[in-house]
C-alpha cells in the first residue's frame, strides 16, 4: 500500500517568514542596519547597497509604510533566532504530576506510608494527584473517600496547597495538590 506524501522542505517554510532580496514587492523601502545611512530608498538602490556589502536585504516590518528592511546576513539571523528559541525552551519548567491511589477503606498504616511518599513528591516540586478508586459496590463509601482525601490535604498543608478539592469523576474521587514555593 502506497502513501501519498507531499514534499515538504523545512528551509522554505523558514524563509517564508521574511521576504528577502528580490522577493520584496514594494517600490520603496526604509533601510536600516549596520554601516547604512537610515532612510527611504527605491528597492533597486537598497538591493545594490546590500549587494555591495555582501549581505541580504530582509523585510522586517512589511505592514509599515514604506516597509522596513534591514541589511544583514539572513542565514546568521535564522541561526541566532533558532538558538534563542532553544535556550528559552530549555529554561521552561516541565510540570511533573505524581499519582497516589487510595481505596475507600485504606488502613492507617497504608495511609501513613502513602502520605510519606506524597511529602517526598511535593518536596521534589512535583504536583500530586491523589485519588480514591471505588471498585464495584464500594461506591457507597463516597463520604469515606472524601474524608480520606481531606485528611490528606490537611496533613500536607505545610508542604503544598490544594489546587482542586476532592471531586467525583466516574469511579474515582480526585484531588490535586500543588507544591508550595520554597523561598
Amino acid at each position: 500500500m502506497r502513501r501519498n506524501r507531499r514534499s515538504y522542505n523545512r528551509r522554505e517554510s523558514q524563509e517564508d517568514k521574511h521576504r528577502i532580496n528580490s522577493k520584496i514587492r514594494s517600490e520603496e523601502v526604509r533601510v536600516v542596519g549596520d554601516n547604512v545611512e537610515v532612510g527611504v530608498y527605491p528597492i533597486k538602490q537598497a538591493l545594490s547597497m546590500a549587494d555591495e556589502q555582501g549581505l541580504d536585504l530582509v523585510e522586517i516590518s512589511p505592514n509599515a509604510n514604506p516597509p522596513v528592511c534591514k541589511i544583514m546576513d539572513y542565514k546568521k539571523f535564522l541561526y541566532e533566532q533558532k538558538k534563542r528559541e532553544k535556550a528559552l525552551k530549555s529554561k521552561a519548567t516541565k510540570v511533573v504530576v505524581k499519582e497516589i491511589r487510595f481505596g475507600p477503606q485504606t488502613d492507617d498504616h497504608d495511609y501513613e506510608f502513602k502520605k510519606k511518599h506524597a511529602i517526598k513528591f511535593l518536596k521534589d516540586g512535583a504536583k500530586l494527584k491523589a485519588f480514591v478508586f471505588f471498585k464495584g459496590r464500594s461506591i457507597v463509601f463516597k463520604e469515606q473517600g472524601q474524608i480520606l482525601l481531606l485528611r490528606l490535604a490537611q496533613d500536607l498543608e505545610e508542604f503544598g496547597k490544594v489546587e482542586q478539592m476532592p471531586k467525583l469523576e466516574g469511579k474515582r474521587m480526585i484531588m490535586f495538590i500543588a507544591p508550595k514555593k520554597n523561598k
